[in-house]
């Protein structure tokens, strides 16, 4: 059975009108202050770049590298309850892992950019579960991309959060994905020390220096470079 939505980013509805701009199931404004508030203070003890204990992978020569590659994700979901329009978008790591076989469609998306991020997954791809607009967000465990986009069920349901009257079922104008739990990570990555790590590398120079998690904050599914899924991962030891 479908799992309870998660929230889309208060800004969607408008953005439904600016095809270039997407998002969804992500905290609201005051979260994303609270978040950017948190991020400011590093982590006790860490590195504040940790870009020279990071073995950087040498690219390859291919003559294109100011061409962006995308192949991994971070997926943003509410892990305590918040209710909207008489709906609780709760959907934490725990939840996922409850569920049968621990896959679930990824459904609720309701921001063009975000939806087209889902229409660009691949098979086998794997993601960041990121807890939002909670105490302390960040991420939490590893998905893997389980079923590739295809119509999300609950834009057509009148009673659902996220029906869309304009969505026709010949051309349906939202996706979705399913996910599987891979692992927890080693440890809770907070958006704190993530944050720490962003401002070095965009003074600096390293893989974090661009990462969407920064520039778009509202954004609840976003690229990932090898670069930065990689440096991020290496940050659970």
């Amino acid at each position: 059975m479908p799992w309870p939505s998660r929230k889309r980013d208060k800004e969607a509805v408008a953005d439904k009108e600016e095809p270039d701009a997407k998002i969804a199931k992500t905290e609201e404004k005051t979260s994303d202050k609270q978040e950017e508030e948190k991020s400011e203070k590093p982590q006790a003890g860490r590195s504040m770049s940790g870009w020279k204990n990071w073995k950087r992978k040498k690219p390859e020569s291919s003559g294109e590298e100011s061409k962006i590659t995308y192949c991994h994700w971070l997926l943003k979901s509410e892990p305590e309850s918040r209710l909207e329009k008489g709906m609780d978008v709760k959907f934490s790591i725990d939840d996922l892992k409850a569920q049968p076989n621990q896959t679930t469609c990824w459904d609720g998306v309701r921001n063009y950019q975000a939806r087209n991020f889902l229409r660009s997954m691949k098979l086998g791809q794997q993601a960041f579960f990121y807890h939002s607009n909670c105490k302390e967000p960040g991420i939490v465990a590893i998905v893997e991309i389980v079923k590739e986009a295809y119509p999300d069920h609950t834009q057509f349901d009148k009673k659902h959060l996220y029906y869309d009257s304009t969505s026709k079922k010949e051309n349906p104008k939202w996706s979705m994905v399913d996910v599987q739990f891979v692992r927890m990570t080693k440890r809770f990555i907070p958006l704190s020390e993530i944050k720490v790590h962003h401002l070095a590398h965009k003074a600096h120079g390293g893989p974090l220096k661009n990462m969407m998690l920064f520039a778009k904050q509202r954004l609840s599914v976003q690229p990932l470079t090898q670069e930065e899924f990689d440096f991020v991962l290496s940050l659970e030891e």
